[in-house]
């Protein structure tokens, strides 16, 4: 019998990571959840896929911004099921921030969150991706490439982890491909955004409508399932919004 693939997804209880925890759980993988404070979300979706497939989702808890969690996170991961397959960065913060105004405490917690966290949970997972023939997708942002006016470390953050994308794929080939996927118009913040704001973002995106979190979760089975010959790529999903920067 084949080996069932196991997949850890960062931030996963709601939004864009618990859409791709269904996508890949609906694959066949077996799903390593993480979570911070979400717990009760996180809770209800293991649940209701353990229900289709029993023990196929197991919950690890870790504050990304603790460097020995993380690492911690790695080492528990692999124990689960005996290896990572796919490790699929997703966890993410975003709130805004005048340039003048902020604080080494804001810019630790957005660029912890966004691009220290991805590296070293990579890097912790790294010998279990490469004996697996494993892959990596980032979650990034279509604005890393010219940053979100209002929003400049949350933008430098997701530019970098841009960059660790092309630069782990140099380092982990041939045995690991590392890709990402920038969305776009998916998911507006929690914080509140007013109709007109909304108006004017999707003035500016081609297909004229938000996006789903099933279509960025489409794109990262793509990149774990069907792409062997694609690494160190950024695939935008976005209904054309970049077509209009």
């Amino acid at each position: 019998m084949a080996r069932t693939k196991v997949a850890l997804i960062t931030g996963s209880a709601r939004r864009i990571g618990a859409a791709c925890v269904r996508m890949l759980h609906a694959q066949g993988y077996n799903i390593i959840l993480h979570h911070h404070t979400s717990v009760a979300q996180a809770q209800q979706l293991q649940q209701e896929l353990n229900v289709f497939r029993p023990d196929s989702v197991h919950l690890l808890s870790a504050d990304l911004l603790d460097l020995q969690q993380i690492e911690h996170l790695g080492q528990e991961a692999v124990t689960v099921w005996g290896g990572v397959d796919v490790l699929i960065n997703n966890a993410s913060t975003f709130y805004a921030g005048a340039v003048g105004e902020i604080s080494e405490t804001q810019w630790d917690d957005l660029v912890g969150s966004n691009l220290k966290a991805p590296f070293f949970l990579s890097q912790a997972l790294m010998p279990s991706l490469k004996k697996q023939t494993g892959c990596i997708v980032n979650i990034v942002d279509i604005h890393a490439e010219k940053g979100l006016v209002g929003f400049p470390v949350y933008s430098i953050a997701k530019a970098g982890l841009v960059a660790m994308t092309k630069c782990l794929a140099k380092e982990l080939a041939p045995a690991v491909r590392v890709n990402a996927v920038a969305p776009g118009a998916i998911l507006w913040p929690d914080h509140q955004v007013s109709e007109q704001q909304k108006a004017e973002i999707l003035q500016k995106v081609a297909l004229q409508r938000c996006g789903e979190v099933d279509d960025i979760a489409r794109a990262v089975k793509y990149l774990c399932e069907d792409a062997d010959y694609v690494t160190g790529q950024v695939l935008s999903v976005d209904g054309g919004r970049t077509l209009f920067s």
